[in-house]
């Protein structure tokens, strides 16, 4: 039986934040664009769940901030170093931002994805495809020319496309298929994400690392619990998986003293999801006929927690820069080029700032070297409180902050 043959203008492979913003965004330029997700719904536990101040401005530009204002959500505007049980240290105040929304929304990311979802619906250009799973390129005359494509029920098919953009994370099939290497670049931890409730009284407004006897977590209020990072070093996943949940639950109240009454919470290390983190970018962002953005061109780190907002931020650029090619039905390297350009001095910043904090504030807590943050930088934040708008503005805007362009833009 032959394979469906279907045609689009650009196929967007990957259904996360970047690949939703970028089929909204090129759809509303009038480009045909399909997004192709392999999942059936966009429900996935510990994703980024955090939509910075550019990443509200833009959706206030789509005309999108009324509708993302009523979905439930807890807001951080603080990123403070517990100090002791009964200090923290205010690292970055977003207070004192000048911006619309000075604060990071924490939001379930299914719940930002079926937005764009709906958005998106209303373009006549715009196909979201779920069960639909890539499974290779196309190619010719040396050019990808699409996907090929097999949907939940098995049936496989071709999609041609002027322009495949993987949009597919750190694990990237689109990167790999069409033979883009990343640098990979050290990293000496790994993540633990779990939950535990969260009661009336508890703080509720600053994300706060915590760091104690040789164990290092980052608290994220939400509404109604805790989301928790646990960071260890690598390659300790099989021991703390094999020592089990009692053990585990000790060294979350040895972190964390006041969590000793929630951690029985914590039933078995299911609960306990790994990341393992990796930090790389890609040398070249692009091949004739695709291009990678996001996790798939540059996976970050969870520090400071701006993975996410590069992602939309690149998509911003790639739909700034690539629209009009895509209507002329010309993209040329040359244009694909031109994002890694202009998303690759933001990129490289960020990743230099999260190996340094790696290097100052993580690693010498694993090895037991010290509690809190550098002593050095505990006195001069404390000394002049000014400085926390730095911390705050690289991780609420960040280097290059992409806003959207005319064609996308919307009254609410």
């Amino acid at each position: 039986m032959n394979k469906p043959t279907e045609r689009t203008t650009c196929v967007v492979v990957g259904g996360g934040p970047a690949g939703m913003f970028l089929g909204l965004l090129l759809a509303r330029a009038g480009v045909e664009v399909t997004v192709l997700e392999k999942h059936n719904d966009f429900l996935r536990d510990f994703r980024g769940d955090t939509v910075h101040p550019t990443t509200l401005k833009l959706l206030d530009e789509l005309g999108l901030g009324e509708r993302f204002a009523e979905l439930p959500q807890s807001k951080l505007d603080k990123v403070g170093f517990a100090i002791d049980a009964e200090t923290n240290l205010i690292f970055g105040d977003m207070a004192r931002l000048r911006v619309d929304h000075p604060y990071v929304a924490m939001v379930p990311q299914w719940d930002l994805l079926d937005l764009l979802a709906e958005a998106g619906k209303a373009e006549s250009t715009f196909t979201l495809r779920m069960n639909t799973e890539v499974t290779g390129l196309l190619r010719e005359s040396g050019r990808v020319t699409g996907v090929h494509y097999r949907t939940a029920d098995g049936t496989d098919g071709e999609l041609h496309a002027d322009l495949t953009v993987g949009t597919d994370g750190r694990w990237s099939i689109v990167r790999r298929l069409a033979n883009l290497k990343p640098k990979e670049l050290p990293v000496r931890f790994d993540a633990w994400w779990f939950r535990l409730p969260r009661y009336e009284g508890d703080q509720g407004s600053a994300l706060t690392p915590q760091m104690r006897n040789g164990h290092f977590g980052v608290l994220i209020p939400r509404e109604g619990y805790y989301q928790i990072a646990y960071l260890a070093p690598k390659g300790t996943d099989a021991r703390l998986r094999a020592k089990g949940i009692e053990s585990f639950r000790r060294d979350i109240a040895d972190l964390v003293p006041w969590f000793a009454g929630r951690v029985d919470t914590l039933e078995s290390m299911d609960d306990v999801k790994f990341l393992e983190v990796r930090l790389n970018r890609l040398r070249r962002w692009h091949d004739k006929g695709v291009l990678c953005i996001g996790d798939a061109a540059h996976a970050m780190s969870p520090m400071g927690g701006v993975g996410i907002n590069l992602a939309v931020q690149d998509a911003v650029a790639t739909a700034h820069l690539l629209a009009g090619p895509l209507l002329r039905g010309q993209v040329t390297p040359k244009d694909l080029a031109k994002v890694r350009r202009r998303r690759l001095t933001p990129t490289f910043l960020v990743q230099v700032l999260q190996r340094g904090l790696q290097h100052l504030a993580l690693m010498p807590v694993l090895a037991g070297k010290r509690n809190g943050p550098p002593p050095g930088m505990a006195r001069l934040f404390t000394l002049i409180p000014q400085l926390s708008f730095f911390p705050a503005y690289l991780i609420g805007i960040g280097f290059r902050p992409e806003h959207a362009p005319d064609f996308a833009k919307r009254q609410a």
